[in-house]
């Protein structure tokens, strides 16, 4: 019984070193809820991957820039990331609504509130704190055209700095 007990602690202890090992090199992605309790718990901005199943440059962001080490570590540190199907039929709930899937346009209506009704995909959206407005940057992003945008709301600069001033003082690292 102790050797099976020890071989259980020992298993254990491995698979708790391999979750970290990939939580190191992988965006932690949450669910839309989890994202929303966690900020409302310890406010983070919440960055939103919105894509689309069938978005090749969606697919593309993924392996170019939700892998690159500095904005996985970045991200991890400074956000809450959520992934996000544009064109879920299934209902999405953010701050007491819900968002059900649009036959119209086809999409979900939360993906026409995060866009401002301007739907592009992939499309990164940063709600900066609960009760904000959600600020969206269309088109695929390399790390270095991602750091800006994501640096000037995790660094908090947004309330006080006009983007155009902070990007010009960035020194960008990606």
């Amino acid at each position: 019984m102790p050797r099976f007990i020890g071989f259980l602690i020992i298993l254990i202890s491995c698979n708790t070193l391999n979750a970290q090992k990939t939580t190191d090199k992988d965006i932690r992605w949450m669910s839309l809820q989890e994202a929303e309790e966690a900020a409302k718990k310890a406010p983070r901005p919440v960055l939103i991957d919105l894509y689309t199943d069938w978005c090749g440059w969606c697919k593309v962001m993924d392996k170019r820039t939700y892998k690159n080490p500095k904005v996985v570590q970045y991200l991890n540190e400074h956000y809450y990331a959520v992934k996000l199907d544009a064109e879920a039929k299934t209902p999405y709930h953010w701050m007491g609504k819900t968002f059900d899937f649009n036959p119209q346009y086809r999409t979900n209506d939360f993906a026409i509130y995060l866009t401002g009704g301007q739907l592009s995909y992939p499309s990164t959206v940063i709600i900066p704190a609960p009760g904000e407005a959600p600020q969206a940057v269309a088109g695929f992003m390399m790390p270095k055209e991602l750091e800006p945008f994501v640096k000037y709301f995790g660094d908090k600069a947004y309330p006080n700095t006009p983007f155009p001033v902070f990007h010009k003082q960035l020194k960008t690292k990606w």
